[in-house]
């Protein structure tokens, strides 16, 4: 299997400044709008597949096909500690609201999540039968999100490590899912560019939009909730207008788009693409 030739991208939750990393083994913390590179982190001995800033903005979390999770001094760029524990890739990270557990998701078919202060696994999440392709936090809780190359969407409890629910409905492998920042929604997308949303409080489907043929590889809500984007293998950037109905597409990636996320204020998307460049869109 080739290495994917991807990007991911991340927005501090503080500072004009985002990070993001990718093919090269690197991290790159980049100013806005410049994209002034102000410091790199060098350290994973192979691809990076996710990247999440710390909730106070100090550290960094990354995943890698080396199969760990490192977490990263932000004032200084160097590494403070690695998780070890995965069989394979590690595609997908996010911390606690809390700041003190990180979640990494996998192709060994588990989620992980880590206690940054004993420096250990607390729990392992077993349940998916295929590939865990991306791991969410609901803010400020205990409820984990996943989303897996078995065509499911979990509902996990941090705390003790039960899929308390799952989702069906999608045909092909979910790529990603993501909660809404307000309200109790999720959004989901899979390998045949199939966006779909769903109620996690009736756990039940909302609307499902099929924008394929060309796999679906990131989505992320803006700041209202209102909007949602998508990430597409074509490059194209396809914005949905929640309450219209309606999609434009951003056309600008030469190569597949890997991952899209809005600024704090909703006024600028940030999208990353296999061809290793940032898009910004406003």
């Amino acid at each position: 299997m080739e290495d994917p030739f991807w990007i991911s991208v991340s927005v501090h939750p503080h500072k004009d400044i985002l990070v993001s990393c990718g093919e090269d083994r690197l991290w790159k913390v980049l100013d806005i709008p410049k994209a002034n590179v102000l410091l790199t982190g060098v350290g994973h001995t192979d691809w990076l597949s996710d990247c999440c800033f710390h909730p106070s903005g100090n550290k960094l979390a990354t995943s890698s096909g080396d199969t760990t999770v490192k977490l990263w001094d932000l004032c200084k760029g160097n590494c403070i500690l690695t998780f070890e524990g995965h069989g394979h890739a590690v595609w997908s990270c996010t911390w606690h609201s809390c700041g003190d557990f990180v979640a990494s998701s996998s192709l060994d078919k588990t989620s992980k999540i880590w206690d940054v202060n004993s420096e250990r696994c607390r729990c392992t999440l077993y349940g998916h039968t295929d590939s865990v392709n991306s791991i969410e936090f609901f803010p400020f809780s205990n409820t984990l999100l996943t989303g897996s190359a078995d065509k499911s969407l979990s509902l996990w409890d941090a705390r003790t490590g039960k899929c308390e629910q799952s989702l069906y409905g999608h045909m092909h492998s979910v790529n990603d899912a993501v909660f809404a920042p307000r309200g109790h929604m999720i959004a989901s997308c899979d390998a045949c560019g199939v966006t779909k949303l769903w109620d996690f409080r009736k756990l039940l489907p909302i609307v499902s939009i099929d924008i394929g043929p060309s796999p679906g590889n990131e989505v992320n809500f803006d700041s209202s909730g209102r909007v949602l984007a998508q990430a597409s293998g074509n490059g194209v950037i396809h914005l949905l207008d929640l309450k219209s109905g309606q999609i434009h597409k951003l056309l600008g990636h030469e190569r597949e788009a890997h991952t899209v996320v809005f600024s704090h204020d909703g006024e600028i998307l940030f999208s990353g693409g296999s061809e290793g460049t940032v898009q910004t869109w406003s």
